[in-house]
């Protein structure tokens, strides 16, 4: 199992939307940055997630999973980006904020502390554990 962060602006779409969806999830459209695509492309069904409210709360709040592969993107007329499902497992009990991230050494090759820009990216295990338990979840 690989283990991934997937950001998104809680204005356009909150955690309380993704739990909404329930056990069918949603897709995640509308990436079209090719790094974070090919990391898409890397998932697989069951892989878990973190679920990052980017902007001004800049925080990991919830735990999802993959539930469907990479498949075609409708919202792209050009036919060349994809898209995986994600459904929410989860809430993490207190939200884990970015300032709590940098300020753990043990993080810091962490791919959201050295590409924060990226709205998909990988997570290693290792600091998935670490992530959880500051959340109060059981890794």
């Amino acid at each position: 199992m690989a283990y991934w962060l997937f950001k998104s602006e809680p204005g356009a779409w909150s955690w309380d939307d993704q739990v909404k969806k329930g056990k069918a999830g949603e897709g995640w459209d509308g990436v079209r940055n090719h790094q974070a695509g090919n990391n898409m492309k890397a998932m697989k069904v069951g892989d878990k997630g973190f679920f990052y409210h980017s902007v001004n709360e800049k925080q990991v709040v919830g735990i999802v999973e993959v539930c469907k592969e990479w498949h075609l993107d409708p919202t792209d007329p050009s036919g060349r980006f994809g898209m995986v499902a994600i459904r929410a497992l989860e809430a993490m009990p207190t939200p884990v904020t970015l300032a709590d991230i940098k300020a753990d050494e043990t993080l810091a090759e962490l791919a959201l502390v050295k590409q924060s820009r990226l709205s998909v990216l990988p997570v290693d295990s290792k600091s998935w554990k670490i992530i959880c338990r500051k959340g109060g979840l059981k890794a």
